[in-house]
């Protein structure tokens, strides 16, 4: 039996991945959440996650060009810093992500059958773990679509917006319900959004070319999520101002009502389902591929580093991880308890940059200020998110040194 995956995906599939983690059901609800923080500047909380973001995709793909293997930055980390640092960034990605996943299909109930959100977030997650099961090709085939469908539901959202009597862009101007901490904190909320890039460094090993299409695709997809997520940003913001956009449960439907588009508001209903319908089929991918290279290493049961002999992906480990998200899904409502998850992303990323800097001189000023910045925008989250993954990581590390005393 094969151990190694197919090289598969070109640089355009690499950026629909990308894209489908990134454009998906954050920007249906992100933005609520960093306008009560930052108020009137939320563009400058959205900057500033897309500043940190950038650095960390530098980082992260000219870490993935010289380490084309699954797992991200548990590998860079492993390779870089040491074996502790690497397990670290891998038991933050595989905790938090795997609460993220349960999360999202939740979202995808919520949406598509209230009332049923449980039944229907266990359906989506095992359609999704078989369509990964039959070949990263067929994830990327639908992702395509999800991706296509999101953008035409998001550009809508921003014509009829825009296009309105209600836009007024004197809402866009800083006031003085603007903080410093305030914009920190919606930075460190919106950089949720952004953090899908790394789902094609987690995917090394099945890019063709990975040296040249990794570096290609990383920032071309986290350009292109930029570009949407500021005219989403600035649209609805300019209909809806910041304090009642703060207030939303439902921004973007809020903002095409407000810009009497009613009938969109149904659309972009199905848009959020189908958002979040593509994030968790990039969730599981991420998740399940760095399961395969801590299996690899023995830090998780080693029967999960098996390959598919016909399908070449690792699907003991994507069958562990879809069962373990679908149970969650089915007995618990996580979506307002994965606060540790945004910390754990940051963390992630901390390691991965601190990983860059060992590179030499030429990666060290975008490494530093990416690993700074990860650390300001993970302690400038609310306290009961700090306290949550730092209990989460410290329960890793308790784990490891376990292993190591009985290794």
């Amino acid at each position: 039996m094969t151990q190694e995956l197919r090289r598969s995906l070109g640089v355009f599939d690499a950026v629909v991945i990308g894209l489908g983690s990134m454009v998906g059901a954050g920007i249906f609800v992100a933005l609520a959440p960093a306008a009560r923080a930052a108020g009137s500047g939320l563009l400058l909380g959205l900057a500033l996650a897309a500043v940190v973001a950038y650095c960390n995709a530098m980082s992260s793909a000219r870490l993935a060009a010289l380490y084309p293997a699954s797992g991200g930055t548990y590998v860079y980390g492993r390779e870089r810093l040491g074996a502790f640092w690497g397990y670290l960034a891998g038991w933050a990605f595989v905790v938090g992500k795997t609460a993220s996943c349960a999360a999202m299909a939740l979202t995808v109930g919520a949406y598509a059958w209230p009332g049923q959100e449980h039944a229907v977030a266990v359906a989506s997650v095992v359609a999704l773990t078989a369509v990964n099961y039959g070949g990263v090709q067929k994830s990327a085939w639908l992702t395509r679509a999800i991706v296509a469908v999101v953008l035409a539901v998001l550009a809508a959202v921003v014509v009829s917006s825009l296009g309105s009597g209600s836009a007024g862009f004197g809402r866009l101007d800083v006031g003085a319900d603007t903080s410093v901490g305030g914009v920190l904190q919606a930075a460190g909320l919106l950089f949720f959004a952004f953090a899908g890039y790394a789902r094609i460094a987690t995917l090394g090993e099945e890019v063709r070319d990975p040296a040249r299409t990794i570096p290609r695709a990383i920032p071309l997809a986290l350009g292109i999520a930029l570009v949407v997520y500021v005219c989403v940003a600035v649209s609805v913001l300019s209909v809806l101002g910041a304090g009642e956009l703060g207030r939303a449960t439902a921004p973007l439907a809020d903002a095409v009502r407000a810009a009497d588009a009613q009938w969109l508001a149904p659309v972009v209903r199905v848009g959020a389902a189908v958002a979040a319908l593509g994030s968790l089929l990039a969730l599981i991918l991420g998740v399940s591929r760095t399961t395969l290279a801590m299996a690899r290493d023995g830090h998780l049961p080693t029967a999960l580093a098996a390959v598919h002999p016909r399908f070449q992906v690792p699907h003991r480990a994507e069958l562990a991880v879809g069962a373990v998200v679908a149970v969650v899904a089915a007995t618990a409502d996580v979506r307002g308890a994965i606060g540790f998850s945004s910390f754990g992303v940051l963390v992630y990323y901390t390691i991965a940059n601190a990983s860059a800097w060992t590179l030499g001189s030429r990666n060290r000023v975008l490494a530093s200020t990416g690993l700074v910045g990860c650390l300001g925008l993970a302690f400038a989250l609310p306290l009961s998110s700090v306290v949550a993954g730092a209990a989460v990581l410290a329960g890793g590390a308790v784990l490891y040194g376990v292993r190591l005393c009985r290794g």
